[in-house]
């Protein structure tokens, strides 16, 4: 009969920068399905004025989009041993937090989880051991299984942001209330951004949550 072991190994993982090291003001920005690390965060050129640092990380599975040879893109978990997926994931993003605040201190945390990335921000917002003041979650909903708890506990007064465009073909009229729906009945405070547009980042909403 077959079993099914699992070794914990170190692997090699990368991150992406943009802005200067020691800028007080911090994003880490998670891209979404079949991105990679470096395409997604040219979206967020615009609010490179040199008072942020933004970083990107990479999701730890690579593979070739629709097949295509010359497109490579990444993703975060998929279903398949999903448990240590998300585990793993957890600990690469702590590690890159640690890496990026080393010797310094943090000051102002945003973390912004787009689409795939949503749902992996809201679980390492909650699961993980960095310090991170501010979640917003674009074009996508946190996790379907996350504790909302301890969500809403470490949110503490800072509402969660849900950002989305009117056209977006993921998340449709339907699936954004059965969200804040969701919210709504742990007591979770929200703010909800649209703007006209389908599934992406919106350079003017991006600069109106960069200003405040």
């Amino acid at each position: 009969m077959a079993a099914t072991h699992v070794l914990t190994v170190p692997r090699t993982a990368r991150y992406v920068t943009l802005g200067p090291p020691q800028a007080g003001d911090v994003w880490f920005v998670l891209h979404g399905y079949g991105q990679l690390a470096a395409d997604f965060i040219a979206a967020f050129a615009p609010v490179d004025d040199g008072t942020r640092l933004i970083v990107a990380p990479e999701g730890l599975s690579r593979f070739y989009v629709r097949r295509n040879p010359d497109r490579v893109g990444a993703s975060w978990m998929t279903r398949e041993d999903r448990t240590h997926e998300i585990a793993d994931y957890v600990r690469y993003l702590d590690a890159v937090y640690d890496a990026v605040f080393a010797g310094r201190p943090p000051g102002t945390v945003h973390l912004l989880g787009f689409s795939q990335g949503a749902a992996t921000a809201s679980r390492w917002f909650t699961m993980g051991r960095a310090r991170l003041d501010r979640l917003i979650l674009w074009a996508g909903p946190a996790a379907h299984d996350l504790d909302l708890h301890t969500l809403r506990a470490r949110l503490g007064e800072a509402p969660l942001l849900l950002v989305v465009g009117t056209r977006d073909e993921y998340v449709d009229a339907e699936r954004l209330a059965s969200e804040e729906n969701r919210l709504r009945s742990h007591n979770i405070p929200y703010r909800l951004l649209t703007f006209d547009g389908p599934h992406r980042i919106d350079r003017t909403t991006l600069l109106r949550l960069a200003s405040g």
